[in-house]
């Protein structure tokens, strides 16, 4: 049996092991609330300041998190002396217009994901912030979740073996309203960088670079792509085959497939969640692990600040988890996939 005896401890991101850094949120939405939340709940990093181009959306942030710095614009809240690190959190077309400001204002940055619509426009992003001197990294919340942790210690003892499959998927049933932004190509809407982003990474994580990009999808009235089933190819036996869309909810679990154990993880598998090992010569013989740190969804958020605050202290310019080149990879990945998508002209009735 190839089953560990005991599972390697995760690693966790403490909130003592890290300096408390002063935030500023830019574009006061539904993830910046999650954020803000997480940051407030379990760990010691400050949320000092809130910029919106609106003002009254950002007063209205700002009563509801007790933030003490309000400002009518992007560019008085990357200006201000009482910010080391803005949080981009605007739609994905926005993202290196907002980032490049604040990196050109001194600011370390954290930018959701995707990091631009692009991997020439993440290059652009990152290639900035070097030259500026300021630590950058897209909010891939789930390489710093404890799971994530554990999988690659098991990954890296050989406990599974040589990986030869990565299955994963993300499709929700979202609303069908082309004024949403999801739907709309200007903002950067569309199954793959939104969502796909996900499946995308896991398999970067684990197998690298593909060698190899098939995808087959359809695109939206609207013009972006509304799925997408990806077959990715590797150097070697390994394979991926991904999938993600906006029509309809499916399970949202991943498994990585070696040639002695397989790790299934429980859905949503990019939040926190437990995963199972399972012996692939011995039927019915798995072995479960539980995040011990009890937090749920979007608790998990947490865990990159509190890593970016322990980057910027030891001086780094990215993050060692994910880094600038595996994001602009996964974006160049992404925009393959799109681009095959688009040149098949296949459009939803």
């Amino acid at each position: 049996m190839t089953l560990p005896a005991a599972f390697p401890e995760p690693e966790i991101f403490a909130r003592d092991d890290a300096p408390s850094l002063r935030w500023g949120i830019l574009a006061p939405g539904g993830i910046a609330a999650a954020f803000v939340e997480a940051l407030a709940r379990f760990t010691d990093q400050r949320v000092v300041a809130v910029g919106s181009r609106s003002l009254q959306r950002a007063v209205d942030f700002a009563a509801r998190f007790d933030i003490p710095s309000v400002s009518g614009s992007y560019e008085a809240l990357v200006a201000s002396g009482e910010v080391d690190v803005v949080y981009i959190a605007s739609p994905a077309s926005e993202h290196v217009v907002h980032g490049l400001l604040a990196i050109a204002a001194g600011k370390h940055v954290l930018v959701e994901k995707p990091a631009a619509t692009s991997a020439d426009d993440a290059r652009r992003l990152f290639d900035a912030a070097r030259a500026a001197g300021v630590f950058a990294m897209e909010a891939m919340w789930t390489r710093y979740l404890p799971q994530s942790s554990v999988i690659r210690r098991l990954i890296a003892d050989g406990v599974i073996g040589e990986v030869e499959a990565v299955l994963a998927d993300h499709g929700q049933a979202v609303p069908r309203d082309p004024e949403r932004r999801i739907w709309r190509r200007e903002l950067g809407g569309g199954a793959l960088g939104d969502i796909g982003i996900y499946p995308v990474a896991f398999a970067s994580e684990t197998l690298g670079a593909p060698t190899e990009i098939v995808a087959h999808g359809m695109l939206t009235p609207t013009g972006v792509d509304a799925y997408a089933t990806i077959a990715l190819g590797y150097d070697g036996n390994a394979h991926a085959a991904l999938s993600a869309g906006l029509l309809t909810r499916t399970p949202i679990v991943a498994t990585i497939a070696g040639n002695r154990a397989r790790i299934d993880l429980a859905s949503p598998f990019f939040t926190p969640t437990s995963f199972t090992v399972s012996d692939t010569a011995v039927f019915g013989a798995t072995r479960r692990w539980d995040d011990p740190t009890g937090m749920v969804g979007f608790d998990g958020l947490s865990w990159e600040a509190t890593a970016l605050a322990r980057y910027v202290d030891e001086g780094r310019a990215e993050s060692p988890l994910h880094t600038h080149g595996e994001t602009i990879s996964i974006l160049a990945t992404i925009d393959e996939a799109r681009r095959q998508i688009h040149d098949s002209g296949r459009v939803l009735r």
